[in-house]
């Protein structure tokens, strides 16, 4: 029977209880440290808050723990705990043990070492060493410490006398470098300097107010340039080494700047145009050359290049159209803003019949107006009661081009082209001319020299036919329209009656405003609305059955006739 070992009482249900002694009430761990490491403890299993090993018991043992005695009073007797426990870590933190050492590193790339020593430390614990030994010597350490060697090289030219006889005796030369046959390339200004003490050459940039670029003074540093290389050094790196005169077979001198000549530096072809005064000077006497031109490189503008414009599509107005050509955005084009002014309001109005040869269209009428302020037509065709034919607007305001006019330059219409008989093609449709306004006899009149002579011969003749005309006609038609006889008679009746009403000044000039068409029609509700602006006695019986009578079915009225009954 398992046991108790803390009281010494049988474990069985109702024999156990709780250690009154026990203060450690702590999860116990899983780890222990050895040696300075941390490692698993062995699996336990717990009995009663204790741990017995899996290990398993001898029959002894088992025979002694059933003949032990327990303790009932106060337990056994607790062991001594055990010394406290310093990990690795801690003990030896700051403890370093410092050993000298060295390896031979091979140098096979040096022709002046074939290896050398290097030094290096050992970090270690617990490890034998050797005996201390003697530090091999390094061969390239021991290079260093010799004294450096010094070549002196005999030179034909006294260099020391170069600089003290040249010091601050520079060549100035102007050249350019023309690089317009590349994309975006252009042609740039610079300035070589040639120092004659020491044979080298600076290249500077001369830049331009609102050039566009940084303002970087130098092109090139001052050095040497080598104008022919050696044959083995064409691929030496230049960009990274400093050629010598191993790698150069000739250096530029001053010889080889010549005004007028052409020379490559670092892939650039210079072309020297000019040079300062000292410069000439030096030539004349070094060299013996008295003629060094100047040459003119300045930039010549391009001859202008003749804008030529796309053929025109027939859409819009080809004023209209060419300005998407001269710019990204269009514009408007400019107007006559004069003309504008001056002929505000002034509508040419002519009566024309359409040349077909369709039946239905011989009996239609157009009433084309020519407004003066900007050269345009509209054209409108009357309603006419149950001819089948829907009436209005036939074109808006646009300028009509000639029939044989060429697309880039086209000519339009002009009031001369208006008369009597004349022939009027719009957009492929004919036009006979009929009949017009007063207004365009009085316009003729005033500016006679627009028009030919036969032009306006016919516009008097027909007005002075329309004004008498001949009494067997009037009489034909008042037989033929009894309606007009009626119109007729009513109108002068109405002339009698208002002889002196306040209505009469500018009437028709009131109605032809609100007429943008001039058709000569307006709306009836702006037909009332006018009439009563002016005064007009609507509510007289006459003046009411003059407006039926003029009213057409489509809720306008023929102002036409209607301002007959208030004029002289």
């Amino acid at each position: 029977m398992v046991s108790n070992p803390v009281h010494g009482l049988p474990f069985l249900p109702g024999t156990s209880f709780k250690d009154s002694t026990k203060t450690a009430f702590h999860r116990s761990q899983t780890l222990s440290y050895r040696n300075g490491y941390a490692i698993v403890r062995r699996p336990t299993v717990g009995i009663g808050g204790d741990r017995l090993q899996f290990n398993q018991l001898s029959q002894a043992e088992l025979d002694e723990l059933a003949s032990k005695a327990p303790v009932l009073t106060y337990g056994q007797p607790k062991q001594a705990p055990p010394a406290d426990f310093i990990p690795a870590h801690v003990a030896f933190d700051k403890k370093v043990l410092k050993f000298d050492a060295y390896f031979q590193e091979d140098v096979p790339m040096s022709t002046e070492e074939q290896y050398r020593i290097r030094q290096v430390f050992l970090e270690s614990q617990g490890i034998e060493l050797n005996p201390p030994e003697k530090m091999a010597l390094d061969p390239y350490t021991e290079l260093r410490k010799q004294p450096l060697r010094k070549y002196v090289t005999p030179s034909d030219f006294d260099q020391l006398k170069q600089f003290l006889t040249f010091d601050k005796q520079v060549l100035r030369f102007y050249a350019i470098w023309d690089d317009t046959d590349s994309m975006y390339g252009e042609c740039r200004t610079y300035i070589i300097h040639y120092y004659l003490m020491d044979d080298t050459v600076e290249i500077r940039e001369v830049h331009e107010r609102n050039d566009g670029r940084d303002p970087f003074p130098l092109l090139m540093n001052r050095q040497r340039v080598p104008k022919v290389l050696v044959e083995n050094a064409k691929n030496f790196p230049q960009c990274v080494l400093e050629i010598s005169d191993q790698e150069v077979l000739e250096w530029y001198t001053a010889k080889d700047f010549i005004v007028g000549k052409s020379l490559t530096i670092l892939g650039r072809t210079f072309f020297i145009y000019d040079c300062d005064p000292f410069t000439r000077r030096y030539y004349k006497e070094k060299f013996g050359i008295t003629d060094l031109p100047r040459i003119d490189v300045s930039k010549r503008e391009p001859p202008p290049v003749k804008q030529e414009l796309p053929p025109y599509n027939g859409f819009g107005l080809v004023e209209d159209s060419a300005q998407n050509c001269f710019a990204l955005i269009p514009k408007a084009p400019k107007k006559d803003v004069i003309k504008m002014l001056v002929n505000d309001n002034k509508v040419l109005r002519y009566l024309a019949v359409l040349e077909s040869p369709i039946p239905e269209d011989k009996d239609r009428r157009f009433v084309f107006s020519y407004f003066l302020a900007t050269d345009m037509i509209s054209i409108f065709e009357p309603p006419v009661r149950n001819s089948g034919i829907i009436g209005g607007k036939y074109l808006g305001r646009t300028k009509v081009v000639k029939p044989y006019s060429t697309v880039d330059n086209p000519v339009y219409y002009g009031p001369s082209d208006f008369f009597i008989g004349a022939v009027i093609e719009v957009f492929g449709h004919r036009f006979i001319i009929l009949d017009t306004d007063e207004y365009v006899l009085k316009y003729m009149e005033s500016n006679a020299a627009q028009y030919s002579p036969e032009a306006l011969a016919s516009i008097q003749n027909h007005v002075r036919k329309r004004e008498a005309p001949a009494p067997e006609a009037e009489s034909k038609q008042t037989e033929k329209d009894p309606g007009v006889q009626e119109l007729e008679a009513l109108i002068d009746t109405i002339q009698k009656q208002l002889k002196d009403h306040s209505c009469k000044d500018n009437i028709r000039e009131a109605f032809q405003i609100y007429d943008k068409e001039a058709s000569g029609y307006v709306d009836r509700d702006m037909f009332f609305k006018i009439c009563e602006s002016l005064n007009v006695p609507v509510d007289d019986s006459l003046v009411k059955e003059l407006i039926r009578m003029c009213s057409h079915g489509e809720g306008k009225i023929n102002y036409y006739n209607f301002v007959r009954a208030f004029s002289n």
